[in-house]
Protein backbone atom coordinates (compact mmCIF):
# COMPACT_ATOMS: atom_id res chain seq x y z
CA UNK A 1 0.00 0.00 0.00
CA UNK A 2 1.54 3.31 -1.03
CA UNK A 3 1.54 6.43 1.11
CA UNK A 4 -1.21 8.23 -0.79
CA UNK A 5 -3.62 5.30 -0.46
CA UNK A 6 -2.81 4.95 3.24
CA UNK A 7 -3.47 8.65 3.83
CA UNK A 8 -6.69 8.56 1.84
CA UNK A 9 -8.12 5.55 3.63
CA UNK A 10 -7.07 6.53 7.16
CA UNK A 11 -8.57 10.00 6.62
CA UNK A 12 -12.05 8.44 6.92
CA UNK A 13 -11.19 6.27 9.92
CA UNK A 14 -10.12 6.66 13.54
CA UNK A 15 -7.37 4.84 15.39
CA UNK A 16 -10.15 3.18 17.40
CA UNK A 17 -11.61 1.68 14.21
CA UNK A 18 -8.17 0.34 13.31
CA UNK A 19 -7.58 -1.09 16.79
CA UNK A 20 -10.91 -2.95 16.66
CA UNK A 21 -10.05 -4.19 13.18
CA UNK A 22 -6.72 -5.55 14.43
CA UNK A 23 -8.58 -7.63 17.01
CA UNK A 24 -10.97 -8.96 14.38
CA UNK A 25 -8.06 -9.74 12.03
CA UNK A 26 -6.13 -11.42 14.87
CA UNK A 27 -3.30 -8.93 14.45
CA UNK A 28 -1.65 -7.82 17.73
CA UNK A 29 -2.98 -4.47 18.91
CA UNK A 30 0.20 -2.45 19.38
CA UNK A 31 -0.78 0.87 20.93
CA UNK A 32 1.74 3.44 22.11
CA UNK A 33 1.35 4.27 25.82
CA UNK A 34 -1.60 6.56 26.52
CA UNK A 35 0.80 9.37 27.45
CA UNK A 36 1.83 9.72 23.78
CA UNK A 37 -0.48 12.51 22.61
CA UNK A 38 -0.67 15.04 19.78
CA UNK A 39 1.25 18.25 20.43
CA UNK A 40 -1.49 20.05 18.50
CA UNK A 41 -4.90 18.47 19.26
CA UNK A 42 -6.68 17.35 16.13
CA UNK A 43 -3.48 16.21 14.43
CA UNK A 44 -3.52 12.99 12.43
CA UNK A 45 -0.57 10.98 11.18
CA UNK A 46 -0.20 7.95 8.93
CA UNK A 47 2.92 6.55 7.31
CA UNK A 48 5.73 4.03 7.32
CA UNK A 49 7.87 3.89 10.45
CA UNK A 50 11.26 5.59 10.11
CA UNK A 51 12.89 4.33 13.33
CA UNK A 52 15.56 6.09 15.40
CA UNK A 53 17.09 5.39 18.81
CA UNK A 54 18.19 8.63 20.45
CA UNK A 55 21.51 8.73 22.33
CA UNK A 56 21.73 12.44 23.08
CA UNK A 57 22.60 13.97 19.72
CA UNK A 58 20.45 15.28 16.88
CA UNK A 59 22.69 13.66 14.27
CA UNK A 60 20.68 10.42 14.43
CA UNK A 61 17.64 12.21 13.03
CA UNK A 62 19.60 13.94 10.28
CA UNK A 63 21.07 10.60 9.24
CA UNK A 64 17.62 9.01 9.20
CA UNK A 65 16.35 11.74 6.87
CA UNK A 66 19.08 10.81 4.38
CA UNK A 67 17.25 7.57 3.57
CA UNK A 68 13.66 8.66 4.26
CA UNK A 69 10.90 8.21 1.72
CA UNK A 70 8.10 10.71 1.22
CA UNK A 71 5.36 10.10 3.77
CA UNK A 72 7.51 8.31 6.35
CA UNK A 73 6.94 9.03 10.05
CA UNK A 74 9.98 9.60 12.26
CA UNK A 75 9.56 7.35 15.31
CA UNK A 76 11.93 8.42 18.08
CA UNK A 77 12.86 6.03 20.87
CA UNK A 78 14.13 8.00 23.85
CA UNK A 79 13.11 5.36 26.36
CA UNK A 80 10.15 7.39 27.58
CA UNK A 81 12.55 9.68 29.46
CA UNK A 82 11.00 12.61 31.32
CA UNK A 83 14.22 14.48 32.18
CA UNK A 84 15.05 15.85 28.73
CA UNK A 85 13.49 16.77 25.42
CA UNK A 86 14.95 15.06 22.39
CA UNK A 87 13.12 16.77 19.50
CA UNK A 88 12.71 20.48 18.91
CA UNK A 89 11.47 22.78 16.20
CA UNK A 90 14.50 22.47 13.91
CA UNK A 91 14.22 18.68 13.73
CA UNK A 92 10.49 18.97 13.01
CA UNK A 93 11.10 21.61 10.35
CA UNK A 94 13.79 19.44 8.76
CA UNK A 95 11.42 16.46 8.84
CA UNK A 96 8.77 18.48 7.03
CA UNK A 97 11.34 19.64 4.46
CA UNK A 98 12.41 16.02 3.90
CA UNK A 99 8.83 15.05 3.02
CA UNK A 100 7.95 13.19 6.21
CA UNK A 101 4.33 13.11 7.31
CA UNK A 102 4.89 13.30 11.07
CA UNK A 103 6.94 12.55 14.17
CA UNK A 104 6.13 10.19 17.06
CA UNK A 105 8.32 10.47 20.16
CA UNK A 106 8.62 8.00 23.03
CA UNK A 107 9.92 10.86 25.13
CA UNK A 108 9.58 14.63 25.35
CA UNK A 109 9.73 17.53 22.90
CA UNK A 110 10.29 21.27 23.27
CA UNK A 111 9.62 24.44 21.22
CA UNK A 112 5.89 23.72 21.32
CA UNK A 113 4.76 27.06 19.86
CA UNK A 114 7.14 26.76 16.92
CA UNK A 115 6.22 23.11 16.30
CA UNK A 116 2.54 24.00 16.16
CA UNK A 117 3.34 26.78 13.69
CA UNK A 118 5.23 24.36 11.43
CA UNK A 119 2.09 22.25 11.16
CA UNK A 120 3.70 18.82 10.88
CA UNK A 121 1.88 16.34 13.17
CA UNK A 122 3.99 15.57 16.25
CA UNK A 123 3.03 13.14 19.02
CA UNK A 124 4.99 12.94 22.27
CA UNK A 125 4.74 12.20 25.98
CA UNK A 126 4.98 15.89 26.86
CA UNK A 127 7.40 18.78 26.98
CA UNK A 128 10.29 20.18 29.00
CA UNK A 129 12.57 23.14 28.23
CA UNK A 130 15.90 21.32 28.53
CA UNK A 131 17.52 19.28 25.82
CA UNK A 132 19.91 16.37 26.45
CA UNK A 133 22.86 16.98 28.76
CA UNK A 134 24.46 13.67 27.84
CA UNK A 135 26.04 11.90 24.89
CA UNK A 136 25.78 8.13 25.17
CA UNK A 137 27.28 5.48 22.94
CA UNK A 138 25.16 5.07 19.87
CA UNK A 139 23.23 1.74 19.78
CA UNK A 140 24.24 -0.56 16.94
CA UNK A 141 20.62 -0.68 15.76
CA UNK A 142 19.97 3.04 16.14
CA UNK A 143 18.47 3.28 12.64
CA UNK A 144 17.02 -0.24 12.44
CA UNK A 145 14.25 -0.24 15.06
CA UNK A 146 12.62 1.83 17.78
CA UNK A 147 10.85 0.83 20.95
CA UNK A 148 7.71 2.71 22.00
CA UNK A 149 6.36 1.51 25.32
CA UNK A 150 6.32 -2.28 25.11
CA UNK A 151 6.49 -2.47 21.31
CA UNK A 152 9.51 -2.55 19.02
CA UNK A 153 8.80 -1.37 15.47
CA UNK A 154 10.76 -0.91 12.26
CA UNK A 155 10.37 -0.07 8.60
CA UNK A 156 8.05 -3.04 8.06
CA UNK A 157 5.43 -1.28 10.22
CA UNK A 158 2.99 1.55 9.68
CA UNK A 159 2.13 4.11 12.35
CA UNK A 160 -1.34 5.66 12.64
CA UNK A 161 -2.33 8.36 15.10
CA UNK A 162 -5.11 10.78 16.00
CA UNK A 163 -6.70 12.26 19.12
CA UNK A 164 -7.29 8.77 20.54
CA UNK A 165 -3.57 7.92 20.40
CA UNK A 166 -1.02 6.10 18.28
CA UNK A 167 -0.83 2.49 17.11
CA UNK A 168 1.37 0.39 14.87
CA UNK A 169 0.23 -2.06 12.18
CA UNK A 170 2.37 -4.42 10.10
CA UNK A 171 2.48 -3.06 6.56
CA UNK A 172 1.84 -6.58 5.27
CA UNK A 173 -1.53 -6.66 7.07
CA UNK A 174 -2.58 -3.07 6.36
CA UNK A 175 -4.94 -3.84 3.47
CA UNK A 176 -6.95 -6.40 5.43
CA UNK A 177 -6.96 -4.33 8.62
CA UNK A 178 -8.12 -1.15 6.90
CA UNK A 179 -10.86 -3.02 5.01
CA UNK A 180 -12.18 -4.38 8.31
CA UNK A 181 -11.87 -0.94 9.92
CA UNK A 182 -13.98 0.53 7.12
CA UNK A 183 -16.69 -2.09 7.71
CA UNK A 184 -16.66 -1.36 11.45
CA UNK A 185 -16.88 2.38 10.73
CA UNK A 186 -19.86 1.92 8.42
CA UNK A 187 -21.70 -0.31 10.91
CA UNK A 188 -21.16 2.16 13.73
CA UNK A 189 -22.34 5.07 11.59
CA UNK A 190 -25.54 3.22 10.75
CA UNK A 191 -26.05 2.44 14.43
CA UNK A 192 -25.52 6.08 15.38
CA UNK A 193 -27.95 7.27 12.70
CA UNK A 194 -30.61 4.87 13.98
CA UNK A 195 -30.12 6.00 17.59
CA UNK A 196 -30.68 9.60 16.46
CA UNK A 197 -33.79 8.40 14.60
CA UNK A 198 -35.20 6.92 17.81
CA UNK A 199 -34.12 3.28 17.61
CA UNK A 200 -32.12 2.56 20.75
CA UNK A 201 -28.85 0.70 20.64
CA UNK A 202 -30.42 -1.97 22.86
CA UNK A 203 -33.08 -2.55 20.21
CA UNK A 204 -30.53 -2.65 17.40
CA UNK A 205 -28.35 -5.27 19.08
CA UNK A 206 -31.35 -7.24 20.38
CA UNK A 207 -30.18 -6.86 23.95
CA UNK A 208 -33.30 -8.51 25.38
CA UNK A 209 -32.48 -11.62 23.33
CA UNK A 210 -28.96 -11.60 24.73
CA UNK A 211 -30.24 -11.43 28.32
CA UNK A 212 -32.59 -14.34 27.61
CA UNK A 213 -29.81 -16.37 26.00
CA UNK A 214 -27.52 -15.70 28.94
CA UNK A 215 -30.09 -17.00 31.36
CA UNK A 216 -30.14 -20.24 29.39
CA UNK A 217 -26.39 -20.29 28.76
CA UNK A 218 -24.52 -18.36 31.48
CA UNK A 219 -21.21 -18.66 29.61
CA UNK A 220 -22.52 -16.76 26.58
CA UNK A 221 -20.81 -13.38 26.35
CA UNK A 222 -22.08 -10.15 24.90
CA UNK A 223 -19.28 -10.29 22.34
CA UNK A 224 -20.53 -13.68 21.16
CA UNK A 225 -23.99 -12.19 20.79
CA UNK A 226 -22.74 -9.10 18.92
CA UNK A 227 -20.84 -11.19 16.43
CA UNK A 228 -23.98 -13.26 15.82
CA UNK A 229 -26.17 -10.22 15.16
CA UNK A 230 -23.59 -8.12 13.34
CA UNK A 231 -22.94 -5.49 15.99
CA UNK A 232 -19.64 -3.63 16.01
CA UNK A 233 -19.59 -1.69 19.28
CA UNK A 234 -17.24 -4.15 20.96
CA UNK A 235 -14.70 -6.62 19.64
Amino acid sequence: MDHQELQRRFATLTSAHVADACIRAQVPVRCAPAAVRAVDPGSRVAGRVLPTRHAGSVDIFLEAFESAATGDVLVVDNGGRLDESCVGDLVVLEAASAGLSGVVIWGLHRDTVDIRAIGLPVFSVGTTPTGPQRLDDRPYDALKSATVGEWTVDGADLVLGDDDGVLFVPASSAGDVLALAEKIRDTERRQADRIRAGVSLREQVRFADYLADRRETPTRTFRDHLRAVGGAIEE
